[in-house]
């Protein structure tokens, strides 16, 4: 059994894991001609995190065997008392939970894990506690907090350190996930230029340390990034390079590209097309899992655009349904903008203003100063339209003014095109 495990990490380090699953199972299969007892219960521990990690690898975060494999690791490791193997089982669920987009049940295993690593003065452990952290954040709708702990998580890293660490947890390195998610938490919190170094820098990163994976992962954020500044054509250029690599390297995406296929055809006035890519992944088994508020949030963006304002509408209200279920509010403001958006095209004008002045508050509330700007536009511009001008000015010049960066980004271009209209 020994052998089957060490054949299948070496098959690992070769980024053979479709290999490499076939001789941890080859591994477990065996176990039972084994006496029971902390040993064989130890030898199947590590089975199980391998094999966790590698079916990440293989099938993406959303893999029920990686989820049943880390649940299987984490009861062993509960009965033996290992710190170590317990901490990685943990970390496996969060990853698996992450993968689902259940952020409620991230919240809960990442307070574990940082819990694990009190008292402990083990910085590799501490390093995987902020990972956890830093991805929760995001996606619960923190990126101040989300911003904290990648910063420390990347104050943490060590390339030639940590070079394991992405065969160990979540088959990624962290210290990739530490900068794109540090680039996500900029751009939200107002500072998109600063998001793009970050972006660019984490890309680097993924190059040099040669992992497949991780270059996968980063390009598809990369692509999210882009399309947030108004690039369309640079987050084509991404998601080519993205669907090339899992291709070549048999990668399973984390991530359902026809979201990312479908907001970049959007972006470039293609809506009929962008609003089919975007259904076809919403229908999808992937497009079910984490980021099906972002593919919503964009298929009422196109459909929108199209004047399909009732079917946008609709799609605004399941997303509000699932954040609800799931606690993932990356893009709440955004969704509820969008639904103010597609009330006012009802003509259901005073919803329409309720709406949109949610989509603000919240936008506040989370200090997300790229969604607050998106909102205090289409709520200036609907006072506008109204004959509130001097209302609307006062609404978006503040906002507009707060940013010292990044003008010749879509969204501030197009609050400046409306403040000069309004003047």
């Amino acid at each position: 059994m020994d052998q089957w495990l060490k054949a299948g990490q070496y098959a690992v380090q070769r980024l053979a894991h479709l290999e490499a699953l076939r001789h941890f199972e080859r591994g477990l299969a065996i176990l039972p001609a084994l006496p029971e007892g902390p040993g064989r219960n130890s030898r199947e521990i590590e089975l199980q995190l391998a094999r966790g990690s590698s079916l990440f690898t293989a099938q993406g975060y959303s893999s029920a065997g990686a989820a049943e494999a880390y649940a299987r690791a984490r009861d062993l490791a509960d009965q033996l008392g290992n710190p170590q193997q317990l901490f990685m089982a943990v970390y496996g669920l969060w990853q698996s939970a992450n993968g689902a987009g259940k952020v409620l049940d991230c919240r809960r295993l990442s307070n574990r894990l940082q819990q694990l690593t009190v008292g402990k003065g083990d910085d590799d452990l501490l390093l995987e506690a902020h990972h956890s952290a830093w991805a929760t954040c995001l996606f619960a709708g923190e990126p101040a907090a989300a911003q904290e702990h990648s910063e420390a998580g990347r104050h943490l890293y060590d390339p030639e350190r940590h070079r394991f660490h992405r065969l160990l947890y979540g088959g990624h390195d962290p210290g990739v996930c530490a900068g794109k998610v540090a680039a996500q938490a900029h751009w939200l919190l107002g500072w998109p230029d600063k998001a793009s170094l970050l972006d660019d820098e984490a890309l680097a990163l993924a190059e040099r340390v040669n992992h497949p994976f991780s270059l996968l992962d980063a390009l598809l954020f990369t692509i999210m990034l882009r399309l947030d500044r108004g690039e369309p054509e640079l987050a084509l250029r991404q998601l080519e390079a993205a669907e090339a690599l899992a291709a070549e390297q048999r990668l399973g995406f984390n991530f359902e590209p026809r979201f990312l296929r479908g907001a970049i055809l959007t972006a470039q006035g293609a809506y009929e097309e962008g609003s089919a890519y975007l259904r076809g992944g919403l229908a999808s088994r992937l497009g079910a899992m984490r980021f099906r508020l972002y593919g919503l949030a964009r298929l009422a963006e196109a459909l929108v655009r199209q004047g399909e304002h009732g079917a946008a509408l609709a799609a605004t209200i399941e997303g509000r349904k699932a954040q609800e279920e799931t606690g993932h509010r990356q893009w709440e403001a955004e969704l509820r903008r969008l639904e103010g958006v597609a009330l006012v095209g009802l003509n259901r004008l005073d919803e329409g203003r309720n709406a949109l002045t949610a989509a603000l508050r919240i936008a506040r509330r989370q200090q997300a100063k790229s969604y607050e700007l998106r909102a205090a536009t289409s709520l200036a511009r609907l006072s506008g339209e109204r004959g509130r001008r001097p209302e609307a000015r006062d609404l978006l010049a503040p906002i507009y003014n707060w940013f010292t960066e990044s003008f010749d980004t879509a969204d501030l271009k197009e609050a400046k095109a409306l403040l000069d209209d309004l003047s």
